[in-house]
């Protein structure tokens, strides 16, 4: 796109885009005619072609299920089946992670095993800003369930974090 970017800069585009190549042309279209090097310092899923791109072309495209369940997770920064059956509510957490993951749905397992996993950087970023605008009394809950599933399974930092982020400043984890 004629775009003339220093090595430095192109290693960060990469790296917040992980690679992906939509993410990258969706990026090239955002930088014409701006200063790169801020375009890219600042570059996330908020950015106007990559929210349009990822809310109209993936996420309005799943079933509702599917819709609340990435909205609900979108508070995490790391997935695992159980974690998500907490904060979801639901029961079917390791199967929809399995489905959106051969589904190539901007998951990315984290282990061998496949038990833990995390989205896509861009796409975490327009889940969480959709969730924001949509469910935003929703947002404590979800931490509050993430806060006493990770206290519950000793991940202490994690379960700190979440009980701050629910605004549980009485939160006294065990241990």
């Amino acid at each position: 796109m004629g775009l003339d970017l220093p090595a430095d800069k192109k290693l960060l585009l990469e790296e917040r885009t992980e690679g992906w190549i939509a993410g990258l042309q969706l990026a090239a279209l955002s930088m014409q005619g701006r200063d790169a090097a801020n375009f890219i310092a600042t570059f996330s899923g908020s950015h106007r072609y990559v929210l349009d791109y990822l809310v109209d072309e993936v996420l309005n495209r799943q079933p509702p299920e599917i819709q609340s369940f990435l909205l609900q997770t979108s508070i995490l920064d790391r997935l695992h089946g159980s974690l998500c059956d907490a904060v979801t509510g639901e029961g079917d957490g390791i199967t929809v992670l399995r489905r959106l993951e051969s589904s190539n749905l901007f998951i990315v397992p984290l282990d061998d095993e496949r038990k833990w996993y995390r989205y896509h950087p861009l796409f975490v970023d327009v889940l969480r800003e959709r969730l924001a605008q949509t469910q935003a009394d929703r947002i404590p809950e979800l931490d509050r369930r993430a806060a006493d599933w990770y206290e519950h399974h000793d991940y202490m930092e994690e379960a700190v974090r979440h009980a701050l982020a629910a605004k549980e400043f009485g939160f006294s984890p065990r241990g």
